[in-house]
Formats: structure tokens, C-alpha cells, sequence
């Protein structure tokens, strides 16, 4: 869906009404709905009454709710019918004022239709504008409060790197909006750069290659699985893509094979980056105009401080090709989590935001991610990181995806296991692939065990589920 920018401002009205409270007065506001116009708008009309926005995923149940909802207390929730949770059941957690069921996704306009303007007391830098909660990778999710300030700062510091064009950019949104890399890169960006917005209810490749036809999309913000599926459509091809200009991959590790492979199919470049919810969520591109490295998750942005320090203090700076924990420091950085939480102490010290993500920055300041420190495998002492593994796995043409992940061991601790799935047209041989490892990596580094699966485990954004992969059982020699 589309709309024009002027329409915007009656959402704004339309939602203080139905909160009846002023400006600057309004809590939190969950907004659950999957992409639409609905959601667009309600994100923005909920930062212009300088209330919060608390975006989650529809397809969360009761279970995973409870806790956000107690722990946002939000004044206002805004649902449509893609709600998977029935909210009479978490009433127990729930002190809103109003609930507001938009329907189909472009309701919520019909509640003001006479034009109406912005609120006189527009938000301040620093005034709260999302309550953003994390996957919940170290435990329950937290609550990141993201400031005015930190968008608008951030927004800078991505179009350093990645400059739009004024007037000149639409923007074909395919990933979820209630995730902070989508809100980012595709209804930030488009807004800033003045452009047009098209919103895809969930993303499928054929659908998306049509919109980009129609609509003549210039920038398209997507994460690893969204290349990899549409690699994987016939109609992919130049003639699909003439007006595409960019495409920029977040939220996941990029394996150099699909951005090879896509690029070879379509022409069109894609600009890898990094970020987090607590941070940014931009903290590193590929640049425009400078050298793109394949593998490499880019630059630094300007503006703000990053390092790559040891894994024990997490107060040395390692030296280029060394690994460490990546630790950032400026404006882009989140104002804190809404309550204490138990880890967060070990985030946040002396000005400074932990990742908890392993990377070695190079010579030339590109950064090398090697993966999240919990995700560490201990092999008898020695550190295994995932994704070393599975880049060595996916510079085969055969595998289409791949997953390596720690299983426990009596004599060692843990053993490295890795699941991998056909790239289209291949067959997979295990024991190839087996040996393939062995003459790249470390003995200690090499898969005990590698089985052949049609999908791996996913998250709603596309990130690989890794407490979801299960142990190989026993090794299969030759699979399709």
C-alpha cells in the first residue's frame, strides 16, 4: 500500500482522540499489526504526540506477551486481524485506556476523515520514542528505549554512508515493521529522503520481483533469507530489477555466495550492514562510495565510536585480525532498558555499549563479524565460532544454507554439529562436504556430524533460530 504524506497528519488527531489525552501525556502504545499503511502511519502519528511506540510481532501468543505488556504498561493498544493472542486473556497485564482493532490494515484513516493538523507541541530530542524489546537471546526480552534523538542522529549517520535521493527513492518494504532494522531502512529512510513507500503485507518473492516492476523501486532493505528466496525464483533476472538501484541486507550475517550469485543475476549491488536494536540500529555499511568488501559487514558509521576489544575485560583494543567483543559509544546509543535488567550491567559500562558480538576489524577498518559471544562453542578449550564454520560450508556450490551450533560432549564439553541445506538443482555428498572442512579448518573446528535438512529453523525476520536445531543424529552419506 501507498499513501500520500500529507494524510498522515490525520492519523495523529485521530489516535489522541481516541486516547482522549493531550500531547506529552500519552504511555507507551503497543502497536500489533502485520505491515500495512495502518502501521506506518500509527508509527509515526504515535511519535508526534510524543507518546512511545512499543512495536511487536502479531504472531506472539499469550505466553510471550504477558511479560511486554506488563512491563510496557502501555496506555493504548492498537491490534488488526493478524493478531494471533486473544487479548481477553491477558487483560490481567494489560491497564490500556483504549483497545482499537483496525481491521484489514488501512482502517484506522476512516476513524478522521477531514483533514487536520500536526500537534503544536512536537517531540524533543530527547523525549521517549520507541520502546523497542530484543529477540530475548540472553534470556526474557528487554525493553530498549530509543530517544528522538538517537533516530535523528542515526538517520545522519546511515546516509553518510548511504546517501538517498531527494524526491527520487521508493522504497519496497518486504521486512516486518514491528522490527527496528525495517522501521530504520525502509519507513525512516523513505521519509527522510522524501520519497515513496511500499509496503508489502509479508514478503514473497514473487510478489516482491512484481512490486518492484510496478512501483519502479529504487532501494530495497532486506535480510540474508529474502536474497537467498529470491535467488531461488525463476522470473529474477535484470528485465525484474531495471529500476533498482540498491539493495541493503541487515539483521544476519550475508554469505558471499548468495550476494555473488544475486548480483551476478541482477546487476543491482547490495550494501551490507550491522546494528542492534540498542544501537542505532545502524552501526556499520558497506559504503556507496567507497570499496565494498564481500564478507564484511562495512565501515564504521561516522559520528560515534567503535571498537573491537578482548573477550576477558573488554577494556584492550585489539590489534587488525584480531578477534574481540564489539563495544560502541555516541548518540546513536540507546538511552538505557526500560527496567533494570539482570545483564544489563554487563552491557553498559563506562559510557560504553557491549554488543556481545565477536568481529575483527582489519587494516582498513572493515568489520569481520564471527558471531554472538554466547553462541561460542567450547571444544575442549578451544573457541569455535559458528559462522567461521558455516562460511566454510556455504563456499561450496552445493549448499544452499548452513548452520553450525554446539552439542554437548563428555570428554571435550561440546562438539561442533552443523545442519546444511541443497543449494536449487544440487545434490548434497556429506562426507565431501566432511572433507572439504577438514582441509580449511582446524581438526577441533570440523563438524563432528553434518546432516541434510529441506529448511532451517528461522525467526519471523529471517535470523537463523539457533536454539531451535536440533543434534545430528548420525551422519548420512550421500543425501538430495
Amino acid at each position: 500500500g501507498q499513501m500520500e504524506h500529507a494524510r498522515q497528519r490525520q492519523q495523529v488527531d485521530a489516535e489522541q482522540r481516541v486516547a482522549q489525552r493531550e500531547p506529552g501525556e500519552l504511555g507507551g502504545q503497543h502497536l500489533r499489526m502485520q505491515n500495512s499503511l495502518d502501521l506506518a502511519v500509527a508509527t509515526f502519528a504515535v511519535h508526534a504526540l510524543r507518546a512511545q511506540a512499543v512495536p511487536l510481532n502479531p504472531g506472539y501468543r499469550e505466553r510471550e506477551l504477558a511479560f511486554m505488556l506488563e512491563d510496557a504498561a502501555p496506555c493504548m493498544v492498537l491490534h488488526d486481524d493478524s493478531v494471533k493472542a486473544d487479548l481477553r486473556a491477558l487483560c490481567p497485564w494489560l491497564d490500556a485506556d483504549a483497545i482499537v482493532r483496525t481491521g484489514d490494515g488501512a482502517g484506522l484513516l476512516a476513524l478522521l476523515p477531514q483533514a487536520c493538523a500536526l500537534p503544536d507541541d512536537l517531540p524533543r530530542h530527547e523525549d521517549l520514542a520507541t520502546l523497542q524489546y530484543t529477540g530475548g537471546t540472553t534470556g526474557r526480552p528487554k525493553g530498549v528505549n530509543i530517544l528522538h534523538r538517537q533516530i535523528a542522529y542515526n538517520i545522519a549517520q546511515r546516509e553518510a554512508w548511504l546517501p538517498t535521493r531527494r524526491g527520487a527513492e521508493v522504497v519496497l518494504c518486504v521486512m516486518p515493521l514491528f522490527h527496528v532494522s525495517a522501521v530504520s531502512m525502509s519507513l525512516y529512510l523513505s521519509l527522510h529522503a522524501r520519497g515513496k513507500l511500499v509496503i508489502l503485507r509479508r514478503f514473497d518473492a514473487a510478489r516482491t520481483l512484481e512490486a518492484v516492476a510496478a512501483h519502479g523501486a529504487t532501494l530495497l532493505p532486506g535480510a540474508p533469507a529474502i536474497f537467498h528466496d529470491l535467488l531461488r525464483c525463476p522470473a529474477l533476472g535484470t528485465e525484474r530489477l531495471g529500476t533498482l538501484r540498491a539493495c541493503f541486507s541487515g539483521a544476519a550475517p550475508l554469505p558471499r555466495e548468495v550476494l555473488a550469485r544475486f548480483e551476478e543475476r541482477t546487476g543491482c549491488p547490495i550494501y551490507e550492514g550491522y546494528g542492534m536494536s540498542e544501537a542505532g540500529p545502524c552501526l556499520a555499511f558497506n559504503p556507496m562510495h567507497r570499496p565494498r568488501k564481500p564478507g564484511s559487514v562495512g565501515l564504521p558509521v561516522p559520528g560515534g565510536e567503535l571498537q573491537v576489544v578482548d573477550l576477558d575485560n573488554g577494556g584492550k583494543i585489539m590489534p587488525p585480525g584480531q578477534p574481540g567483543e564489539i563495544r560502541v559509544r555516541g548518540p546513536h546509543v540507546m538511552a538505557g532498558y526500560r527496567r533494570a535488567a539482570p545483564d544489563a550491567g554487563q552491557a553498559l559500562r563506562e559510557g560504553w555499549f557491549h554488543t556481545g558480538d565477536v568481529a575483527v576489524m582489519d587494516a582498513e577498518g572493515y568489520l569481520h563479524l564471527q558471531g554472538r559471544r554466547h553462541d561460542c562453542i567450547n571444544v575442549g578449550g578451544f573457541k569455535v565460532y559458528p559462522l567461521e564454520v558455516e562460511q566454510v560450508l556455504l563456499s561450496r556450490p552445493e549448499v544452499g544454507e548452513a548452520a553450525a551450533f554446539g552439542v554437548l560432549d563428555e570428554r571435550l564439553g561440546q562438539v561442533v554439529h552443523a545442519w546444511v541445506t541443497p543449494a536449487p538443482g544440487q545434490r548434497l555428498d556429506l562426507d565431501a562436504l566432511q572433507a572439504h572442512c577438514a582441509a580449511h579448518l582446524a581438526g577441533y573446528k570440523v563438524p563432528r556430524r553434518i546432516g541434510a535438512a529441506g529448511a532451517l529453523p528461522r525467526t519471523s525476520i529471517g535470523k537463523l533460530a539457533r536454539n531451535a536445531l536440533e543434534p545430528v543424529s548420525a551422519p548420512d552419506p550421500i543425501s538430495q
